[in-house]
């Protein structure tokens, strides 16, 4: 079963269940993709639709951030309860101590010793991790490798 007909299936039954806050997040994720795909111009692949999902990901929790700093948990919650749902369809995000390794070999890997080289460092450890950590919290782990 392909990552979109897991979306449709989890949207009948959320339906069916009368889940309203899951119907709407899935209903959005829907949404999202069709835009993507009318964008593209094709059916989209399960990569193709875990980047679109990554970025939903991402919006939510640069809201989230954005609404704890102005003090409306109202929205803060709103935003962490679509995050969490968008977050079941992901691949399990690898922990800083995972990422540190990874980017710990690629540093060996590549012979990388100052932050001019950050670029490629980055790089190399997003092919090696794919969708499994996020490009914020690898960029940051490398930038403080490198600078130290």
């Amino acid at each position: 079963m392909s990552l979109l007909e897991k979306i449709d299936s989890d949207l009948v039954t959320a339906m069916k269940e009368r889940v309203v806050s899951q119907v709407s997040v899935l209903r959005m994720l829907k949404s999202s993709i069709k835009n993507e795909q009318i964008k593209l111009g094709h059916e989209l692949s399960d990569d193709e639709v875990m980047t679109v999902l990554k970025r939903e990901a991402k919006q939510r929790r640069d809201s989230i951030e954005q609404y704890d700093k102005a003090g409306r948990d109202d929205l803060s919650s709103a935003e962490k309860m679509e995050l969490e749902v968008i977050k079941s369809y992901l691949p399990e995000q690898l922990s800083e101590e995972e990422v540190k390794k990874v980017v710990d070999e690629v540093v060996e890997e590549t012979g990388a010793t100052s932050p001019t080289e950050m670029g490629i460092v980055i790089g190399a450890v997003l092919i090696k991790v794919g969708s499994r950590a996020d490009g914020s919290v690898v960029a940051r782990i490398v930038k403080e490798r490198l600078n130290s």
